[in-house]
């Protein structure tokens, strides 16, 4: 019996507005704000109390709806979604059902199977419920209620079922997350909450058409949490289906610790939410024009920034990727660029073949795929040890584009470089500044080398004799000796020139001149 997982996603983004979705709260940080100091009546729910929309936070809702490439409705309709919880102090949530902002997208991801298309099914607006912290002490029990939180724009989005595997629902929720950044609506961070993504597993036998039964999975904090339990339910479900048994229509928690879901609850349908339309609120009427002047000013959303990455840069898919992840990282590679441009003093010829997207630009000895290493190799290692992003370092595009300079021109060897990389961190100084306080420059001169392997091989008669009678490994230990000799700094590609020479002549005296 072969067996295929049928997935579709919820994902629920606070909008990053100054203020709450229907009062003029504003929207404080969880982390350092005190508990319930950001409520008014309306977010508390008090009766009498009249919403009002947060125009921004409609506005930022349309980003992702035409980033989504949805139909966008000019007239929806916002309703009361009714159940009753501690952290929802009005015992509904204002949402939207029958007549949400927009429906009919698609988000285009990456696999390791290349791209696919998932679709959109809709995205609406809500407000966030409020947040709980349930505390156990010796002999009580008891839950505490923050309303800071309640009542910020929350947008919702739907795909449809058309995920099939854990890897494909990690692709589709790192897609969507960089696409939120990219637009500056979300932060993206699933730790602190601003982003939730909540999947809805079923499976099926291969080549049916109906769909199983489905299980929603709660309390995913990473996208590594999220993979993992998708996979467990998939395996899950599979075994049950396998052993005749029925899958139950549940919604289940992630134990992170045990790496398993467990029931929270038996799964709610639509009706038990006895959704009517907000009395307190007229239908939400957005103009053509003003959809259009939102279009207008849109960014270039990261799977197009890919292709061009690819096209005008050369870049294989792979590091594209990878530098387009982070919209910061996209930037400072760009700047990169052009330093290097202006640096190697290209002229109008080459400049406008940087325009043709038909070949990749050339900027002289510092090509584009030089520049995306040493990001995404040496500086993300950097940053990764020191726990930062590359907007919170010194090292401006510029300053990382002389540094490989000095490599490229042989004033430094690719390891010394690296160091000197490192120390440009830390102090906040130029390469040029590092190397002269250290005496790092890069020794090319063949006369100085020539000496330094000279009493190398002087000093390791029986090294060299070993070499002579075949043992090809010492020559690579040579080498080594030559670089020690010269603290590092001797130019590698002298010092192989040179060592081979004067082996050759120990090999072949007659040779010699």
């Amino acid at each position: 019996m072969e067996i295929e997982a049928v997935i579709g996603l919820e994902t629920h983004a606070e909008l990053e507005t100054e203020s709450k979705m229907f009062c003029a709260c504003p929207v404080v940080d969880p982390a350092t704000a005190e508990p319930n100091s950001a409520v008014c009546p309306i977010c508390a729910g008090m009766p009498g109390v009249l919403p009002t929309i947060n125009q921004r936070a409609v506005e930022y809702a349309v980003r992702v709806a035409l980033a989504l490439e949805c139909e966008i409705y000019t007239s929806s309709i916002f309703a009361r979604k009714n159940y009753f919880y501690p952290d929802l102090p009005k015992g509904y949530q204002i949402s939207q059902y029958e007549k949400p902002l927009a429906r009919n997208g698609q988000l285009r991801i990456q696999t390791s199977n290349g791209e696919r298309t998932i679709k959109i099914r809709r995205v609406h607006i809500e407000e966030d419920t409020g947040k709980l912290t349930h505390v156990k002490r010796e002999g009580e029990s008891y839950s505490l209620v923050d309303l800071n939180r309640a009542g910020i724009p929350l947008l919702e989005i739907v795909s449809e079922p058309d995920l099939r595997s854990a890897e494909e629902v990690r692709a589709y929720a790192t897609g969507l997350r960089s696409l939120l950044r990219y637009l500056g609506v979300n932060s993206g961070d699933m730790q602190k909450g601003v982003m939730r993504i909540e999947p809805n597993v079923s499976v099926r036998v291969t080549g049916q058409t109906q769909f199983g039964t489905r299980v929603e999975i709660k309390n995913l904090n990473s996208f590594r949490a999220l993979e993992r339990a998708v996979a467990y339910e998939i395996q899950r479900q599979s075994e049950c289906l396998k052993r005749g048994e029925k899958v139950a229509q549940v919604t289940v928690g992630w134990d992170e610790n045990k790496e398993i879901t467990f029931v929270q609850r038996t799964k709610e349908e639509e009706q038990d939410y006895r959704y009517f339309p907000e009395p307190d609120l007229p239908p939400l009427v957005i103009t053509s024009e003003w959809i259009e002047h939102i279009r207008a000013n849109q960014p270039e959303l990261p799977i197009d920034k890919i292709r061009r990455f690819q096209e005008q840069y050369g870049l294989n898919k792979y590091d594209a990727g990878i530098l387009v992840d982070e919209k910061a990282v996209a930037e400072y590679f760009e700047r990169a660029v052009a330093a290097a441009q202006a640096l190697s003093k290209v002229g109008s010829e080459t400049t406008n073949r940087m325009e043709n997207t038909d070949y990749p630009a050339d900027i002289g000895a510092i090509t584009p795929k030089t520049i995306a290493n040493w990001i995404t190799g040496e500086i993300f290692a950097l940053l990764k040890q020191s726990n930062t992003s590359i907007e919170g370092i010194e090292l401006t595009p510029q300053a990382l584009v002389d540094l490989i300079n000095m490599v490229v021109r042989d004033q430094l060897n690719q390891n010394t470089a690296r160091w000197v990389l490192s120390k440009m961190l830390m102090t906040g100084k130029t390469a040029a500044e590092i190397v002269a306080e250290q005496d790092l420059g890069q020794v090319s001169d063949t006369t100085t080398i020539s000496n330094l392997v000279e009493q190398i091989l002087g000093k390791n008669p029986d090294q060299v004799s070993e070499y002579l009678q075949g043992k090809q490994a010492i020559y690579r230990w040579l080498i080594g000796e030559v670089m020690r000799a010269a603290k590092g700094q001797a130019n590698p590609q002298v010092v192989h020139s040179e060592l081979q020479r004067q082996l050759d002549a120990l090999k072949y005296p007659s040779r010699r001149k």
